[in-house]
């Protein structure tokens, strides 16, 4: 519209200059004025399209919409159990839960050689990938265009852009096949009064590294401006709710931040969504892999850098209970369990805006009843304080609350569904509710909810774990099925879960912010320990040595001991520092990075820096903060452990000379190795005895752990190596370096 008031404004000045002028322009402008019309309303029109598919979701229960989702299914042609399962066990499952929506949420395929050394796109697995998914379409009666998958880093490993020819998730995955190829995809469930918004987004980074550092999600501006705007897409309408469910591969503790500074967190913030659906964890860091989340109270606090429980401690502010009060900016982050060797399926239900989900192991076979309850919530993994704050101020819909709801799932006809409450008050788990529940009638309904009247009043408690909720069902067959017993609570109080160490490593910590921290500390200290202990031998008088070990048996006068026989080495010491120096500002490894692509790059402690394929440029520093599994790991258990057992190898050199010398009668000057092996040699009775140190086996003990330091240091170079394709590649000079300085080394100190 602006461009129409320039030219309308443009025709207007100049009317009155040249009159004659304006008259032989007038049809040549009228035309223009109509072109800019016509595209306009082109433009105008394009950006109402591009709202996502709407779903007029039809039959009942109007009430209830439900989706279901897998992650992580690693179909590999070195372990084909993985798609024939899938084939066997999702096609009937999905016939029986008739879900509204298929989410698969990345790693699709494996990407990895049986040997697990070489990381790049297989196309044997994609094409299993389409036939099995094609299969499973056609076996559960489901329409393919419900089924939304999106890339994982697997299936990124090594593709140079998307649309190369080695990107073959465009060409055989349903979002590829469907035309879906943005990096954001939206679908929109309608229900009676209500609309359910679901947004996938593809943060997968846009060149494929290979792995290990190609692990974290790598949202651009970009994409973070799509996500808003598809987020955003129903907010003018005001008549109907939206719930608005995200879904993508990386969970946020491993996403990166945008070149602005922007997160994804941010944006699902900004609408209050209600869940955010991941993967990538799989289930061997543990179960509990879920977090709630709220903003900061500051622009810089420690919530940017890590949370140390499942649930953030509340904002305090003042209860706002108009109806002009702003949302409460929260939402789930809820990873799942994969499909690769957890068999894992989760069915998510949204009952009156209540979101609710339960996980299926599929290890042991199929199911032939599942029970997922949809109200009352978990309060352990689904309160929110936006229920709290609607309860408390009684905005919440009465009728929701007036029941007792869930959904039941069978391939046999269920003959009774009853639900049953205990008061945990006591210690034990004691029956205080047992309600028969009805099947929700409808004609053409599209699962089965049953329902049971209860006084919720009665089970309002401060406690969030007090009162305990389980579904039983029965079959025709007389088969059993109960749900799993959660606590619940009215009120929207959460009852407080604590993270394993486990946990906390994977979902805890924001290892985007927390990389660059972690590692100047590290170098700091690394440099510490070396500069501080050559201070004190060269210009301080204070030394430590053996003497002042034995007088007082600390721990830090044996560490500073180590350190300073460490810094009377000038070869090492010196040799030490030049690696550390040499680690900040040259290259770790240089060689190919992509799979079959002749462009050679280089890795710094700060990312890649790759040749770009069409344009004479470099991609300077991406994979960043991926690189940190090898950096990080390099310093700590490598570097560090190279120090202080060398330091330790110097200091056990110092101590069996002194006890040589004491044992011998010898001066300083006067010890060699000439004396040393006399003294080794010397047989006569009592001699050998008091010598202990003759055996020496302290020293061998630190060189089996100078070998162990090696295979260390040399592992993970050569699983790079090989996963970068670096056949024709050398080895980067800090190896050569390290591997000529050890032994030279060596040779010194023995």
């Amino acid at each position: 519209m602006r461009e129409i008031k320039d030219l309308v404004s443009f025709q207007s000045a100049n009317r009155t200059k040249n009159p004659q002028r304006v008259l032989q322009e007038f049809p040549m402008r009228i035309l223009s004025l109509v072109l800019l019309l016509c595209f306009t309303s082109h433009v105008t029109g394009a950006q109402q399209l591009s709202r996502g598919r709407l779903i007029d979701v039809k039959g009942g229960p109007e009430s209830v919409v439900w989706a279901v989702q897998l992650s992580d299914l690693h179909f590999s042609v070195h372990h084909p159990d993985r798609a024939l399962d899938f084939k066997i066990l999702v096609g009937p499952a999905l016939s029986m839960i008739n879900p509204s929506l298929v989410l698969i949420t990345g790693d699709l395929t494996d990407g990895k050689s049986k040997d697990l050394l070489t990381m790049k796109q297989n196309e044997d697995e994609w094409v299993e990938y389409q036939t099995v998914m094609e299969n499973v379409a056609r076996s559960s009666g489901l329409d393919k265009s419900i089924f939304y998958d999106l890339r994982g880093n697997h299936d990124n490993f090594g593709v140079p852009a998307v649309g190369d020819s080695f990107d073959f998730f465009l060409n055989y995955s349903i979002n590829g096949q469907l035309g879906r190829r943005g990096k954001v995809n939206s679908v929109t469930l309608q229900t009676g009064e209500r609309k359910h918004l679901f947004v996938g987004l593809d943060s997968t980074m846009s060149v494929g590294l290979r792995g290990p550092t190609n692990l974290f999600g790598h949202p651009t501006d970009q994409l973070l401006q799509e996500l808003d705007l598809e987020l955003s897409q129903w907010n003018s309408e005001s008549s109907k709710q939206v719930t608005k469910i995200s879904f993508g591969h990386f969970p946020l503790s491993f996403s990166a931040y945008s070149y602005s500074g922007r997160s994804l967190k941010d944006i699902f913030l900004q609408h209050s969504i209600s869940a955010y659906l991941c993967g990538h964890l799989h289930t061997r860091f543990g179960k509990n892999l879920k977090r709630h989340h709220q903003p900061g109270h500051h622009s810089v606090s420690s919530r940017e850098f890590f949370q140390l429980n499942m649930h953030q401690k509340p904002l305090e502010n003042t209860r706002d209970c108009s109806f002009k009060a702003s949302p409460v900016q929260e939402f789930w982050e809820w990873e799942m369990g994969d499909w690769r060797k957890s068999r894992a399926m989760r069915i998510l239900a949204i009952d009156r805006g209540h979101v609710s989900y339960v996980d299926i192991d599929y290890k042991a076979g199929a199911k032939k009843t599942i029970i997922l309850p949809t109200f009352p919530l978990d309060s352990r993994f689904m309160s929110t304080s936006s229920s709290r704050h609607m309860y408390d101020c009684q905005h919440m819909i009465p009728s929701s609350y007036e029941t007792v709801r869930a959904l039941v799932f069978s391939s046999s006809p269920i003959v009774s569904v009853v639900a049953r409450v205990y008061d945990s008050r006591s210690g034990n788990l004691d029956g205080v509710l047992e309600a028969s529940m009805r099947k929700h009638a409808d004609n053409n309904s599209r699962g089965d909810l049953y329902t049971a009247p209860w006084n919720y009043r009665a089970f309002e408690d401060p406690s969030p774990d007090r009162y305990w909720l389980q579904i039983e069902s029965t079959d025709i067959m007389g088969r059993l099925t109960l749900s799993e017993i959660r606590p619940f609570s009215l009120n929207g109080l959460s009852a407080k879960i604590s993270w394993t160490w486990k946990e906390f490593f994977v979902m805890g910590c924001q290892w985007a912010t927390l990389y660059y921290p972690i590692l100047w500390s590290a170098l700091s200290f690394i440099l510490s320990i070396l500069l501080v202990p050559k201070f004190f031998l060269v210009i301080s008088r204070k030394q430590y040595t053996y003497k002042d070990f034995v007088a007082e048996k600390g721990v830090i006068k044996g560490i500073a001991c180590v350190l300073q026989d460490l810094c009377r080495i000038p070869v090492f010491w010196f040799g030490i520092l030049a690696y550390v120096f040499y680690l900040v500002l040259c290259p770790w490894f240089i060689g190919r990075v992509f799979t079959d692509g002749g462009n050679r790059g280089y890795m710094t402690y700060m990312g890649w820096v790759v040749k770009n394929f069409d344009y004479n440029e470099n991609l300077d520093y991406i994979g960043s903060p991926d690189i940190m599994v090898v950096v990080l790991p390099h310093l700590f258990f490598v570097v560090l452990p190279t120090i202080f057992v060398t330091g330790a190898l110097a200091a056990e050199r110092g101590l069996y000379r002194e006890h040589f010398l004491s044992l011998s009668g010898k001066k300083e000057d006067d010890y060699g190795s000439q004396s040393e092996r006399s003294l080794f040699y010397d047989h006569r009775p009592g001699r050998r005895s008091k010598f202990h140190f003759v055996d020496r086996w302290i020293r061998k003990v630190l060189l089996l752990l100078c070998f162990a330091i090696c295979w260390k240091h040399f592992q993970k170079p050569f699983i790079i190596i090989i996963n970068k394709n670096y056949c024709q590649t050398k080895f980067s000079r800090q190896h050569e370096f390290l591997s000529n300085f050890v032994q030279s080394a060596i040779q010194i100190l023995f």
